[in-house]
């Protein structure tokens, strides 16, 4: 009887809508849940808010879990470009985070034949001193596939035995 309020699904007296640590009302200002419990946003922060691994400051938003370590949103960043990584895909390279788009451009190799980026977990192989995704390691002139295949080159450019001699390439 009387009025009330609903929060985590509940209905509570205003009176008895506290913070489970300081006791304080949390009827006018803002509370976090956690562990079935209400607090307030200072209690939380002392006593269960992450600490970002970058800032050393506590994590009272949205949280980032990455390398083992939470970080703000905003403090996870790539080394190279320091935008922040968000959610995005990112690749490790002597345990710092790229952003994508720095990893390829630093770090990346780009496939002989179709001139794309060889990612984590293509195959490929290297053959006239090049890097070649599996599948484009071909003839020239007849596009057979030529790995772990017999093949001549001309003008670094591979050949299948039929086309050893071919005169245009």
């Amino acid at each position: 009887v009387g009025p009330f309020l609903v929060a985590m699904g509940m209905s509570w007296h205003p009176e008895e809508f506290n913070c489970a640590h300081c006791h304080s009302s949390l009827v006018e200002r803002g509370f976090v849940e956690e562990k079935d419990h209400v607090y307030c946003e200072i209690c939380y922060e002392q006593f269960f808010a992450p600490t970002c691994a970058r800032c050393s400051q506590k994590i009272l938003g949205e949280v980032m879990n990455a390398l083992k370590n939470t970080w703000h949103i905003s403090c996870f960043v790539c080394v190279a470009c320091q935008q922040p990584i968000r959610g995005n895909m990112f690749h490790l390279e002597d345990g710092q985070p790229y952003c994508e788009m720095d990893y390829y451009r630093l770090f990346g190799t780009n496939c002989h034949g179709c001139d794309f980026p060889i990612e984590a977990g293509d195959k490929f192989l290297e053959a006239l001193g090049y890097t070649w995704h599996d599948t484009c390691f071909v003839c020239v002139v007849c596009s057979t596939n030529l790995e772990g295949q017999a093949f001549f080159s001309k003008k670094d450019k591979p050949l299948c035995k039929k086309h050893a001699h071919a005169v245009n390439v």
